[in-house]
């Protein structure tokens, strides 16, 4: 496996580290078996290149249904706090990614590709070679108060889910947030996790002393398409929950609408569920965004629809034919229709500052490499 500061931030890619093999070295958590680094089990050479040393490896397997078939790569990281590149014209500039690959198994995720940068297959291997950065919270704790440090905002999950399911055993996102907590520092979250809901208590707290923004992706409520294209996901039903249990506790939670599936999750009146669902459910905002097919997840995403559909192949074909991007006039076509719906049930885009006096919203987390665009009916895309 590959390890380099490209495994966070792709566009600053040196050279190739990799990660050890293993041999077993006896049992570790209840359940589980452990592998360190040093030897030929996986046939690959380590390095101490990157951002953690080869040393400070460990693969370890569950035996229990919700983890059978997927194997976790614990490490510890150098570093946690990661800056966007400058020309992404995000609403903020740096992220903190605890996890590398995704048990959320989206066939259309974005960040399949960075699982390349670690010799590891964007395929199964993003859903089931899971890095896991066991020293995330005391490295942020230790940023954060650094004298260097100015208190920017950080924003999570917008590269893989720090709310996937391995959070639920490792458990590294309550020492982010006290941490975070602890030093006033402004953060936002985007998940499709309900995991979340855990540590609403810590949420709460850190509201009190900082901006704290939270967004749930949501992109369509069809549950057969859910099914198929978000298999490792919470349906979208229990992730609206989440936007309703957020809201009652006084946190303002915004929904992602993404993505929209050009021919399978755009027709009038699914975008008119969807939308009317997110209004219910207590959203202080929408923010549409259609299907984008970067390398890695494109070749991907097509195996799925020549399974699953395979008459829309050549349709797909010809709306992707020039990259990774539905046309513009149907991104745009896309965004006015939520937002008159969303209008029509009393919520709205995302703004920055609506003009009443209130303090301005920490940003909305959107996905790494994603632009923010200005007000009007154009859609969010990828750069």
């Amino acid at each position: 496996m590959r390890w380099d500061h490209l495994a966070d931030r792709a566009a600053t890619a040196t050279g190739p580290a990799t990660l050890a093999g293993s041999a077993p070295t006896g049992s570790g958590p209840a359940g589980s078996t452990a592998t360190a680094a040093g030897s030929t089990a996986t046939g690959s050479t380590a390095t101490a290149e990157g951002l953690f040393d080869a040393d400070a490896v460990t693969t370890r397997t569950f035996d229990t249904p919700e983890f059978r078939g997927i194997t976790f790569h614990e490490v510890r990281a150098r570093s946690i706090v990661n800056r966007v590149p400058g020309a992404s014209r995000m609403p903020f500039e740096w992220t903190v990614n605890p996890y590398r690959g995704c048990t959320h198994a989206c066939v259309y995720c974005f960040a399949r590709k960075t699982h390349s940068y670690l010799d590891l297959d964007t395929g199964i291997g993003f859903d089931s070679q899971i890095v896991v950065k066991v020293n995330a919270p005391q490295l942020l704790r230790a940023q954060l108060g650094s004298r260097r440090w100015q208190g920017a905002h950080i924003a999570m999950g917008t590269n893989v889910d720090c709310y996937q399911r391995a959070e639920g055993r490792y458990r590294l996102m309550p020492g982010i947030l006290e941490a975070l907590r602890d030093h006033a520092n402004p953060f936002s979250i985007l998940t499709k996790g309900t995991l979340i809901l855990r540590d609403l208590e810590l949420l709460r707290q850190a509201a009190r002393v900082t901006e704290v923004g939270v967004s749930v992706s949501v992109g369509f409520t069809d549950t057969e398409l859910w099914r198929t294209v978000e298999p490792g996901t919470p349906a979208p039903e229990r992730r609206l929950d989440v936007v309703r249990a957020l809201a009652g506790s006084g946190i303002g939670c915004g929904v992602l609408m993404a993505p929209v599936i050009p021919f399978l999750g755009d027709r009038p009146e699914q975008l008119r569920a969807t939308v009317r669902a997110i209004a219910e459910a207590g959203a202080t905002s929408v923010t549409p965004l259609v299907l984008h097919l970067r390398p890695g997840a494109r070749e991907w995403f097509f195996d799925w629809l020549r399974q699953h559909h395979p008459g829309l192949v050549p349709r797909y074909e010809r709306m992707y034919a020039a990259g990774a991007y539905a046309p513009t006039w149907y991104q745009r076509r896309i965004t006015r229709q939520v937002h008159e719906l969303a209008a029509e049930f009393g919520i709205g885009p995302h703004r920055r500052g609506d003009g009443t006096g209130r303090p301005e919203p920490a940003p909305v987390p959107l996905p790494d490499h994603h632009a923010r665009v200005p007000d009007g009916p154009e859609q969010l895309t990828l750069l």
